[in-house]
């Protein structure tokens, strides 16, 4: 016999020999001591920072949007979706959108971009989480200085007024392009069979705030360190956010994908809510350029929570690399 069949042999009878011990000890009764279960989760808040910047993620909850179908993404059916989803360890029965909300602490404002869907539970009963996830982070609503609109999707500014008709921000300035709001608040469109109820809600939610609404421009730097950039297509005014400090620099994408898998893989896909499938589309290969050529971070507003992530290239496509969360500044 070896030295290496000897070794094994003792280990052996040495683990024998104790489980053999423990089995006939006489072992301590250990009282019970049942907890019940908090059934909450965590408050739905991450915090990080871009150079000077304290840079928070708050939650408004998750969209529900049921079982995969043939037509939410063009030349995808059912079966491929599923068929992706599985492949990436993701339900195949409920497809989940988040919503992650950026606020921006600069020391001298408190900015946050897009508000949430409000109390509107078409998406399910989860939503309208915003104010109460602000709170947990300890940022008191009524010390948001400044609110800016990626666009003027329900998901993104429905979370403006209260039900009572007061304003959930009751100081902050609001900054969005005027093509969104134009588009999203005309009367004309509330007979449109597809968009009057979405018109109708925004404008229950824009325009009693249509004296506090600064416009933006592409390539703007409208407040100190964020700087807009169109990308068009989603909607007609779709914005995306660049926001550096000290040489940090972190991108609000927005809506610029709405599926971390299914699109950012697969990114020439055009989604059914797109305004422009094609303009969606263009725009999305010009943010992901920039966002993997420069590798620059970013928070996108329907990834998986806290949506914060970087894109790399991948062959044709793209490929999510969420960045790991920290659990100190």
């Amino acid at each position: 016999m070896g030295d290496l069949d000897r070794l094994t042999s003792t280990r052996r009878g040495l683990l024998a020999g104790a489980a053999a011990g423990l089995s006939c000890a006489a072992l301590p009764r250990v009282a019970s001591a049942k907890a019940p279960m908090t059934n909450t989760q965590a408050p739905g808040f991450y915090r990080f920072k871009v150079g000077s910047f304290e840079a928070t993620v708050v939650s408004d909850g998750p969209l529900h949007m049921g079982e995969p179908a043939t037509g939410v993404f063009s030349d995808v059916s059912k079966e491929q979706m599923l068929k992706e989803l599985n492949d990436n360890f993701l339900p195949t029965d409920d497809v989940m959108l988040e919503q992650n909300a950026l606020v921006i602490n600069t020391g001298e404002r408190v900015v946050l971009f897009d508000t949430g869907v409000g109390t509107a539970k078409a998406f399910g009963p989860d939503s309208g989480r915003l104010i109460a996830s602000l709170k947990a982070a300890s940022l008191d609503p009524k010390d948001v200085d400044a609110i800016v609109l990626t666009h003027a999707h329900p998901d993104h500014c429905w979370g403006l007024m209260a039900d009572d008709g007061s304003r959930n921000f009751p100081n902050a300035q609001i900054y969005m392009t005027q093509t969104d709001l134009d588009f999203w608040t005309d009367e004309g469109k509330l007979t449109h069979p597809q968009l009057k109820d979405f018109v109708a809600g925004t404008r229950k939610h824009l325009l009693p705030n249509r004296d506090r609404i600064v416009f933006v421009r592409d390539g703007q730097e409208f407040l100190p360190g964020i700087q807009a950039m169109a990308a068009p297509g989603h909607t007609v005014g779709h914005t995306v956010y660049v926001i550096t400090s000290q040489g940090k620099t972190l991108c609000n994408a927005g809506d610029i994908a709405h599926h971390h898998t299914i699109v950012v893989e697969n990114p020439r896909r055009e989604f059914a809510y797109d305004t422009d499938g094609k303009q969606a589309v263009a725009s999305r290969l010009r943010v992901f350029d920039m966002l993997a050529s420069q590798r620059v971070v970013g928070v996108t507003y329907h990834f998986p929570w806290p949506g914060l992530g970087h894109i790399g290239k991948q062959g044709d496509g793209y490929r999510y690399f969420p960045t790991p969360l920290r659990t100190v500044l």
